[in-house]
């Protein structure tokens, strides 16, 4: 049986200043035999946003998450309803686009739902064998599979429908060399990093957390099974993942060789409104509620990050000084005093340990956030630190009205 612990890194992911530990887990050590899977998913492809400004968004990827710009379509290339900017962080690639023509149908999908993910696309090695098993297990074609070439080559591509108004692009790149897809240009940005800034601050999407609707996540589990051949990796209920006023339940999903991990959450009825329910208010349907980004050098990542304007979340002293988180963590690769100035948390499992801290919400609405995580070992979510997470996003919601 063949193994993912065999295959070999993809130029992006050789070029990502990994650590050991994770890169062990970015080529994995799970059994897993393409050719017996009927939905075979490579990676990640990107993590597609319509924004309310592509233009000024672009730049602040660039300048707050670090990001680098690679390519570009708008009116100047021939797209003539929205502007769309790549950018790139090691192997993680964002794709954020904003509508120009009154009548752009990006400009209607703001309007309703704010920035937001549209679109979590795969790269897939065969979207035709794809979608014939998508279609025979019930799933909604929104493309049928086409080509799209210049004189870079040739993308095979197609999509399919999952939680409210996300779309999984299944992305098939092997016979192409250009920059992100034809249509688009390479581009690079005048924008300069400060003199001494790392080369990146984060190598890779660690996983992609979608809400759903009260009594749908197991729907939806159940779907990412039998359409894409997803395995149940992880859940958490009860008082795993709750506080004294709100709650949550959560179940992860992953593809076959686990490089591709998407959480799905629900409300749990509970006193107060829950963060999924704060959510769902405000990005009005089911959707992609935060993206962890990995990095091998947290510390570094949240100074830089902060210095350029990025709020995270506040963690209280009283989670550091607890005896028992400290006899639960052992041994870590910083002094705890370095996490509790910085606000990261600390979790450990059989497997290891990680390292994450969370933003507040980047956009207007309380909808969209985002997770920094440094793992050593652990393949867990920071299922030790639920508790403190979850009331430190209720101090932000009590703040805003909407707890």
């Amino acid at each position: 049986m063949a193994t993912d612990s065999t295959r070999t890194l993809t130029p992006e992911e050789r070029e990502a200043d990994l650590d050991v530990d994770q890169l062990k887990q970015l080529v994995g050590l799970v059994e897993y035999d393409e050719t017996k899977d009927p939905f075979p998913v490579t990676a990640m492809d990107a993590v597609v946003f319509v924004v309310g400004n592509a233009t000024q968004a672009a730049h602040y990827y660039q300048s707050a998450f670090g990001m680098e710009l690679v390519a570009y379509a708008g009116p100047e290339t021939g797209t003539r309803d929205h502007k769309a900017f790549v950018l790139r962080s090691g192997s993680a690639r964002f794709v954020l686009k904003g509508g120009v023509a009154p009548d752009s149908a990006l400009l209607d999908h703001h309007r309703e739902h704010g920035d937001g993910v549209v679109d979590l696309a795969l790269e897939v090695p065969d979207v035709d064998a794809c979608i014939r098993h998508a279609r025979a297990q019930g799933a909604t074609i929104l493309d049928e599979p086409y080509d799209v070439s210049d004189d870079h080559g040739t993308v095979r591509m197609a999509a399919i429908a999952t939680y409210g108004v996300t779309r999984h692009t299944l992305v098939d790149r092997s016979r192409y060399s250009g920059p992100y897809l034809p249509g688009y240009v390479a581009r690079t940005s005048g924008y300069v990093k400060r003199e001494g800034a790392p080369k990146r601050l984060f190598q890779a999407i660690d996983h992609c957390v979608g809400n759903v609707e009260l009594g749908q996540m197991d729907y939806w589990v159940n779907w990412y099974g039998k359409v894409m051949g997803f395995v149940n990796m992880a859940e958490f209920v009860g008082d795993d993942i709750a506080t004294e006023y709100s709650a949550l339940m959560s179940k992860v999903v992953a593809n076959g060789n686990h490089r591709v991990k998407f959480p799905l959450n629900e409300p749990a009825i509970a006193k107060k409104k829950s963060q999924i329910d704060e959510y769902l208010e405000y990005y009005g349907s089911p959707g992609c509620q935060h993206i962890a980004l990995a990095t091998n050098d947290i510390l570094r990542t949240v100074d830089i990050m902060r210095a350029e304007g990025v709020d995270f979340l506040d963690t209280p002293d009283a989670y550091y000084d607890d005896p028992e988180l400290r006899a639960r963590i052992g041994e870590v690769r910083v002094p705890i005093q370095e996490l509790k100035k910085r606000g990261v948390l600390v979790d450990r499992d059989e497997d290891g340990y990680l390292l994450q801290i969370f933003t507040k919400p980047i956009g207007d609405r309380p909808t969209v956030f985002y997770e920094l995580i440094e793992r050593h070992g652990s393949l867990g979510f920071g299922k030790g630190n639920f508790k403190a997470l979850f009331e430190s996003i209720e101090r932000e919601q009590e703040r805003r009205g909407n707890l």
